[in-house]
Formats: C-alpha cells, sequence, structure tokens
C-alpha cells in the first residue's frame, strides 16, 4: 500500500479541505503516525496526509498545515515539504487564507502568488547546518511563472472570475494587525496578508520544487473600512470560494 509515488503535494490552508472530495483517496496517514511530524493545533485544521488521484495525477495532501504562531520552530513547519519531496513529489500546490489589502479585492476572491515579503518573519526555514539544496536559493521567482500562466489559462477556461494576482505578505501572528500596519504593508507593496506559505515556498525552492500558490481572500484589511474580523465569517468565506479553487487546482494537475 504504502508503494505510492506522488507526483503533486498540496497544501490546504484555513477552512480549504474541501479538495479532498474530489480525490479518489487511497489511504490516509494521521500526522501523529509520521516521525518529524509536528501536531496541528488549529481547529479548522484535520492533521493528516492524504494520498490518492486527482485530475488522472498521483497526488498527496496536507490537510491541516503548521505554523509558527503554534509554537514550532520553521524547520518543524516546513518539514512536511521535505517529506513530500521525499516521497518523489515534483510540483507543489499551496493555498491558504489571507487578508484582502489590495482595495480592488473582494471578499472570497482567489489571488494568484506572483511574489511574495518574508521580512516580517523573525526565523528562516533555512538558517542553520546545511543539509541539502542550494546554500543561498535565489528568490527572483519563488513562484512558477508557467504555472502561473497555466493558471490563468484554466481560469479562462472554466469561467473562473474571481481569480486575481498578487504580492503575499507574511506575518507571525497569531494576533491580526493594526489599522496601521495593514497601511504599512500595503504602501511596501502587499496585496494580501497571512501567516503561512512563506516558510513552505522557501524550502520548497531551495529544494528545486516548482510552487503554485493561491490566497482566498476571507476579509478585507482596508485601514478605512476596517471591521472587526470574526473566525466564523472568514471560514464562511473559505467555504465560498473554496468551490472555485477546488476546480482551478484539479484542472491545472490535470494539464500537468
Amino acid at each position: 500500500m504504502y508503494d505510492f509515488k506522488p507526483e503533486i503535494g498540496i497544501v490546504l490552508g484555513t477552512g480549504l479541505s474541501g479538495l479532498i472530495k474530489d480525490v479518489e483517496v487511497e489511504y490516509t496517514i494521521p500526522y501523529k503516525e509520521i516521525p518529524g511530524f509536528v501536531q496541528s493545533t488549529v481547529e479548522s485544521h484535520s492533521g493528516q496526509l492524504i494520498f490518492g488521484m486527482l485530475g488522472g495525477k498521483k497526488v498527496v495532501c496536507m490537510q491541516g498545515r503548521f505554523h509558527y504562531y503554534e509554537g514550532y520552530s520553521m524547520k518543524e513547519i516546513t518539514y512536511p515539504i521535505r517529506f513530500m519531496k521525499e516521497l518523489g513529489i515534483q510540483k507543489l500546490f499551496i493555498s491558504n487564507a489571507a487578508g484582502g489589502l489590495n482595495p480592488d479585492f473582494k471578499v472570497s476572491d482567489l489571488m494568484i502568488l506572483n511574489d511574495h515579503i518574508s521580512l516580517f518573519l523573525p526565523d528562516n526555514p533555512l538558517r542553520g547546518k546545511h543539509t541539502s539544496g542550494d546554500r543561498f536559493p535565489d528568490m527572483i521567482e519563488p513562484y512558477n511563472h508557467d504555472l502561473i500562466q497555466l493558471a490563468k489559462r484554466v481560469a479562462e477556461d472554466n469561467k473562473i472570475s474571481t481569480l486575481k494576482e498578487g504580492v503575499y505578505v507574511a506575518v507571525p501572528g497569531p494576533q491580526l494587525e493594526t489599522k496601521a500596519e495593514y497601511r504599512l504593508l500595503r504602501n511596501l507593496g502587499a496585496d494580501a496578508v497571512g501567516m503561512s506559505t512563506v516558510p513552505e515556498v522557501i524550502l520548497a525552492v531551495q529544494l528545486g520544487i516548482p510552487v503554485f500558490a493561491v490566497s482566498v481572500i476571507t476579509d478585507l484589511c482596508i485601514p478605512e473600512t476596517l471591521v472587526k474580523a470574526e473566525l466564523s465569517h472568514i471560514l464562511a468565506a473559505a467555504a465560498k470560494a473554496e468551490p472555485q479553487l477546488s476546480l482551478l487546482f484539479t484542472k491545472m494537475i490535470s494539464c500537468l
């Protein structure tokens, strides 16, 4: 049973596990049974690896990720990426829930990540003893250009009208930002803000894995019109966007 060799790795973010219903599941392994994996403490993250077929390809899905704010080190957060690389994945698809900084965005929009800002993270998954991959990876193109172009074609062909594109900024959390901080992040060129994804992408780039990532805009972080964020509203926005995200990922994977 465990000779399944996935071609695609998928990381599912907060409230975005619905993709699993489209996977022809071969088997499931709880994180607690995998040496080196820590446990997800976020309520909406199931904490298991799903192996199966999606879009005619063999995939392994992280149903739940780890975050720095949970108290884990950057190496612990990103270990699953190294693990999936050892399993043989050739491409990595990532989703996350994020706050929209771009005034043109709406709740439940999808944003392709075309770049990111990592300067606010207090640590780096590559810090320390070098073991494999490029010691000084070039981050000129952290998100694969060909996969981004494929996503745009798939969105057009399947009438996914909510697809946007922009820059993601990662912050450590768990608190949400102040109005002044949102204003600062927007002035720095960020279109969306969140508490994940960038550490995994840094390691994936170092390991030579092409990455495609999408943020679901679950709340609007516009200082001039800011309202208090509620987790229930964030999860509802993610649930509303999830069918189009699943369609995008599935159609893209079928084209690879």
